[in-house]
């Protein structure tokens, strides 16, 4: 485990912003992605009788929407101890398998850093 002050100041902030997701919308997992520019995209879990997405790949949805061309970074906010691989597909998508997905615990605690894809 990670502690979030041992972060870069932008992966942290990544991790902030999925937390504050989570929590604003009480759902279970929150989620944010940084572009190539910098921009980040913040997304919480859809729970709709037509449509379900994870956090991560909503945000991922975001920045796609938003004109993103690549992704640098992705944080995700759950209970959960890893990410579905369609999440890391999602993320390695427009970000290359490359790209680094920090899995943090609801208190913000860096479970682990895996690779999209």
């Amino acid at each position: 485990m990670t502690d979030t002050s041992a972060l870069d100041p932008e992966d942290r902030k990544l991790v902030t912003l999925a937390r504050s997701a989570r929590a604003r919308n009480g759902v279970p997992e929150g989620a944010a992605v940084r572009d190539e520019t910098g921009r980040t995209y913040v997304a919480g879990t859809v729970a709709l009788p037509s449509l379900a997405l994870s956090a991560l790949r909503t945000a991922v949805a975001m920045a796609v929407a938003s004109g993103a061309t690549s992704l640098e970074a992705a944080a995700v906010v759950s209970g959960a101890e890893s990410a579905p691989a369609e999440d890391l597909s999602a993320v390695a998508d427009l970000g290359g398998a490359g790209t680094p997905v920090l899995l943090a615990s609801p208190d913000g605690t860096v479970r682990a850093t895996v690779d999209a894809g």
